[in-house]
């Protein structure tokens, strides 16, 4: 169907198709210039009103399908929702914009992986059941998406009531050692913010409330223990937490759960 909102087109599953919950759309993208995907779920049986938004953003390499096909997001949302630990929420698990092994969720010259995500997305999960309305924003994400959860919901702090992200990079410059890509080849927009910290001090009197972690076998752990450091020296309020575990999609299905329920606090 033909939409507004910098959507030119949209097209999305049958919900009788698919595992109960989950439906798929494929939108073309203004920010992008291309058309794009996104996996949504909502618990089923949600009824009629209002639910909070969560966008969780995926790694390197991967894809919309990433979250629920690797991650298993949608399982343990419905496990949490059925165990009464948080209110049902409905998921949006976009593609990055499919860039090289990875966009970083940034502003390149040719296309805006940023606007993607905080305008347009949102745009797109209101369209995909009349029924609902959607509620307070949150933002999530692991490795590469972390990054994008923390250095976007730092930047646009008033867009979302909470932010949350597992195993992040801190600064793109450090996807140098996961992608193909030479950093040159980004070509960002002028102007454009790439250290989370950055991101954070700029807005630092509009934050919501935030939590990171990360995984101390992790080789990431480094950056995210720096970036609490200088969170705590600047007064931003926030929860940072170190378990167990590496850069592995098991670490990331374990403490997914963490993620929801703060948002679920906020």
């Amino acid at each position: 169907m033909k939409v507004g909102i910098n959507l030119s087109t949209v097209e999305i599953s049958e919900p009788g198709l698919t595992e109960p919950g989950l439906r798929f759309a494929t939108a073309k993208s203004g920010a992008l210039q291309r058309r794009a995907d996104v996996t949504f779920f909502t618990p089923p049986g949600h009824g009629r009103g209002e639910l909070p938004l969560v966008l969780l953003l995926h790694g390197v390499y991967g894809s919309h399908w990433g979250w629920a096909f690797r991650g298993g997001a949608h399982r343990a949302l419905q496990r949490l929702v059925d165990a009464g630990e948080v209110p049902p929420m409905m998921l949006a698990m976009p593609s990055d914009g499919l860039w090289g092994d990875g966009s970083g969720y940034l502003a390149h010259r040719d296309a805006d992986y940023a606007s993607w995500i905080v305008e347009e997305v949102p745009a797109l999960a209101a369209l995909v059941d009349p029924l609902i309305r959607l509620g307070k924003r949150f933002i999530c994400g692991l490795s590469m998406g972390g990054y994008g959860a923390l250095r976007l919901g730092a930047l646009h702090a008033r867009q979302f009531s909470g932010l949350s992200a597992h195993s992040s990079i801190t600064d793109y410059r450090q996807m140098q050692g996961f992608v193909e890509e030479p950093l040159s080849a980004f070509d960002l927009k002028p102007g454009e913010i790439t250290d989370a910290g950055e991101a954070f001090l700029l807005n630092k009197e509009h934050l919501p409330p935030l939590r990171f972690d990360c995984g101390v076998e992790d080789g990431l752990i480094e950056c995210n223990r720096k970036l609490h450091e200088q969170l705590r020296e600047a007064g931003i309020p926030h929860e940072y937490q170190e378990f167990s575990g590496g850069h592995t999609w098991e670490y990331w299905q374990e403490h997914l759960a963490d993620s929801l329920r703060f948002f679920a606090r906020c």
